[in-house]
């Protein structure tokens, strides 16, 4: 379809976006008034540590967990439809989990959060396809889509604290309320409703394959990232694998599978969730070393190493609105691939960074990373759901999130395996002489562990065990920051080559003189539909 064809939105199509931001902004905000509130609960309920991690973690399990089963169930029931049922369920989940009166009910709530969660995502994205035909408008809608994430970021932490300083922990997950049911009131007018009705009915062997496959892997994967090498995260991780591989056959086996795992072989689609993992991958583990570094190296509070990590979310906010913009006059792929170069140039910027005076560095050279970063999000969530069947863009959408839900996971557990393997090797040849045995045990398990051994011991050999720590670890995030930028630059390469075909958004996809791909009408020898923006 060359440009001019497709109809253009009108105002109703914008205000419909506008909509749509709600739940992905109320998302963001949810994920740091959490890290905001988690104190202040933890008193309040006197919830252990472990009760703690569950807190957090659950309520990503159960949204990647969730995401393929509920991109489908969109395709199938009704796009609107999904996302009005999920805006209910996260309202009233929310409202559970602030008036919870043990950390058994938080868990359990934020479970219930994270289900209803992963009908928002998968919706939204599948809806915006909808709505927007014109290639350059519906690349710009996702530019903005992805920017109000970052805006959530921004925006999260203040609102937590205004809140946390008037009320109690419990009201940060009331700004859900006045959310969804906006959301509620308006969706029904604004929204258009889109269903496959040729779709057949939904599999429940593979729903709980799906789940059996993601949930024990992201699990296993976290548990390995904190505790080493253990048998139980291990047998975890093998569990899901397993299952991912019984889940695949049985996709091959339906007429009407719950994931078309043919997608994956379009080529647009398959380069850019490959390419959208792999950024996560390295950016969740840069963030988490980043993190470490702002805290017991540098010595920020939570607070603080969070608002350290704002100017980079600002940055991704400006990258969203000016990614399309590029795309429309350049190749998709090349204004993809500069990005990478980008991202990968501040890495190796990372890689200077010592034990002293590091964090201005990272503070600015992370919004330069997040902006350079933002036009393979934006525009690959583009191609992988433009990319799709209409009457598969739903999945289509669920694997664009779980891409980015699941590289961050990914990436602490490798990068994390990474860097913590350079600290413990470097950190052992470093620990000062004399010091007692458990206090090298702990310097040699993490730099938290040095961190808190440190106070315990005298003024002088305290601040030797710590400056030999802070060395190592520095060293450690070097190596990390690294092999990140290596990674980058080669996911910049693939991008560049596999989808320089693409023209710049809203340009006619040139003839072939290659012959037609079944199903292909525009000739792309990728197979690739031409509406593909």
């Amino acid at each position: 379809m060359t440009a001019g064809v497709a109809p253009r939105a009108g105002r109703r199509e914008w205000f419909g976006l506008a909509v749509l931001a709600l739940p992905t902004f109320l998302v963001a905000i949810d994920i740091f008034v959490l890290l905001l509130a988690l104190p202040n609960l933890t008193k309040e309920l006197g919830a252990d540590s472990n009760q703690q991690l569950w807190v957090t973690d659950i309520y990503g399990f159960m949204l990647a967990g969730f995401l393929v089963t509920m991109g489908t169930l969109g395709d199938r029931i009704g796009r609107r439809k999904l996302l009005l049922i999920g805006a209910v369920a996260f309202g009233l989940t929310s409202v559970l989990a602030a008036y919870a009166t043990s950390p058994l009910l938080l868990i359990l709530a934020r479970g219930a959060m994270g289900v209803a969660g992963a009908t928002l995502m998968p919706s939204t994205l599948a809806l915006i396809t909808t709505m927007f035909h014109d290639p350059r408008q519906r690349a710009t809608a996702f530019g903005l889509w992805g920017g109000t994430f970052t805006v959530g970021a921004i925006v999260g932490p203040v609102l937590g604290g205004v809140l946390l300083g008037s009320f109690w922990w419990g009201s940060v997950f009331l700004l859900a309320i006045p959310v969804m049911v906006l959301l509620l009131a308006v969706g029904p007018t604004l929204l258009p409703e889109y269903r496959n009705e040729q779709a057949g009915r939904p599999d429940p062997l593979s729903v709980l394959l799906s789940l059996a496959t993601m949930l024990p892997v992201i699990y296993g994967i976290k548990q390995l990232t904190r505790d080493g090498w253990q048998p139980l995260p291990v047998a975890f991780v093998v569990l899901g694998v397993t299952a991912g591989v019984l889940f695949g056959r049985r996709q091959r086996q339906l007429k009407d599978p719950l994931l078309d795992l043919s997608l994956f072989s379009n080529r647009t689609i398959g380069t850019a969730l490959f390419s959208q993992l792999s950024y996560s991958i390295v950016g969740g583990g840069t963030m988490l070393f980043m993190m470490l570094y702002f805290q017991l190296v540098a010595g920020a509070s939570t607070l603080k190493a969070g608002l350290e990590m704002l100017p980079g979310m600002a940055a991704a906010t400006v990258g969203f609105t000016v990614a399309p913009m590029l795309a429309s006059r350049f190749r998709p792929a090349y204004v993809m691939a500069a990005g990478m170069l980008g991202t990968a140039s501040m890495l190796a910027l990372f890689t200077t960074v010592g034990p002293d005076g590091g964090t201005g560095t990272l503070v600015v050279g992370f919004a330069v990373f997040s902006f350079c970063g933002a036009p393979l999000v934006a525009l690959g969530t583009n191609l992988v759901v433009g990319s799709a069947p209409p009457e598969k863009a739903g999945s289509a959408g669920s694997l664009a999130q779980m891409s980015n839900e699941f590289g961050g996971t990914l990436g602490n557990a490798l990068l994390g395996a990474v860097g913590f393997a350079v600290y413990r090797g470097l950190v052992d040849d470093r620990l000062p002489t004399g010091l007692p045995a458990d206090a090298a045990a702990s310097a040699r398990d993490s730099l938290a562990g040095a961190t808190s051994a440190a106070a315990d011991l005298p003024g002088q050999a305290g601040a030797a065990l710590l400056g030999s720590a802070h060395e190592s670890f520095a060293a450690a995030l070097n190596t990390v920051t690294a092999v990140g930028a290596v990674w980058l630059v080669g996911v910049a390469i693939l991008v560049a080559l596999r989808l320089r075909h693409l023209p710049p958004i809203g340009a006619a996809q040139p003839a072939s003189t290659e012959p037609h791909a079944a199903g292909d009408p525009a000739g792309d020898p990728s197979g690739d539909p031409v509406r593909v923006g």
